[in-house]
């Protein structure tokens, strides 16, 4: 087979192209660059296959993700899409290659209906069907309020690198898995809504730190479902079509507390060696 593409080649290349690749020169780059590329292709693939690395911006998942957190995404879970490959975008896809819905608690990352050049990462709340709603800073789903236990407190990072004191409180989705929220107060503008009817093909979104999520609560215009509240005048995140899902969050890989770091030079001493391999559930 070899044999029969050189031959091929050798009669279908112009003869200046080919003396240029025929130089002892040209080859010795040719053949300095092929272990890199093979490289870049490989991990190319990976990511586009197995996994993808993200990072975490802002403290919306907090306690369960940390601003500054780099996260392992699985490819594999809900299928494939164009979205699967790093750094390509277009419009949502109508279905994905080996397409399977995620379960409800699943940490995923997404490309934001608005704008799909951005990805956001959140807890999957509702699936098609699913009837979600807020009363009183407690969520309700399908009618039964979940149930919510205190756990102590922890510590919440705001985008300037200040931190304070917030409650922290074990929250039981339908099926019993359990994840930890915060919550500061249970009268803010998120935390009495309408009736949400997640539609078909849609997924229903919220961050773990409920006071500081901009999420489906939110609709793409930034309208909160059953009162008059405008959450930012970019818009919400609003309903996610399955289309747009990426992966499925599982570790922590890395995680750097940039906002105390006074300059790059700096970042390697505000490492959180705490967080590497750090599951995320």
């Amino acid at each position: 087979m070899k044999f029969v593409l050189t031959n091929w080649l050798e009669r279908n290349t112009p003869a200046p192209i080919a003396g240029f690749f025929a130089r002892q020169d040209v080859k010795a780059v040719i053949e300095w660059l092929k272990e890199p590329v093979y490289a870049v292709a490989l991990m190319f693939a990976l990511t586009t296959i197995i996994a993808q690395p993200f990072y975490v911006p802002s403290g919306s998942m907090e306690p369960t993700l940390a601003i500054g957190d780099a996260v392992l995404a699985a490819k594999f879970p809900y299928g494939y899409s164009r979205y699967s490959i790093p750094f390509v975008n277009g419009p949502t896809p109508e279905k994905k290659l080996f397409e399977r819905l995620p379960s409800v608690g699943d940490v995923v990352v997404f490309r934001l209906p608005r704008d799909t050049k951005v990805t956001y990462v959140k807890r999957v709340i509702g699936l098609p069907g699913d009837r979600i709603q807020m009363k009183e800073g407690r969520l309700w789903i399908n009618g039964k309020q979940l149930p919510l236990r205190q756990s102590g407190v922890g510590e919440s990072e705001d985008s300037f690198g200040g931190t304070k004191e917030v409650a922290r409180f074990v929250e039981t989705l339908p099926g019993g898995k359990e994840h930890i929220i915060f919550k500061e107060r249970w009268d803010g503008p998120a935390d009495n809504t309408g009736v949400y009817v997640v539609p078909e093909g849609h997924l229903f979104m919220m961050g773990d730190n409920r006071d500081n999520s901009l999420d489906s609560r939110f609709s793409i215009d930034g309208h909160v479902l059953g009162n008059d509240y405008m959450a930012s005048n970019e818009g919400g995140v609003g309903y996610v079509p399955v289309g747009n899902l990426v992966g499925r969050a599982f570790i922590v890989i890395g995680s750097v507390d940039f906002l105390n770091a006074g300059s790059l030079l700096e970042w390697p001493l505000q490492f959180r060696f705490s967080r590497i391999l750090k599951a995320i559930h």
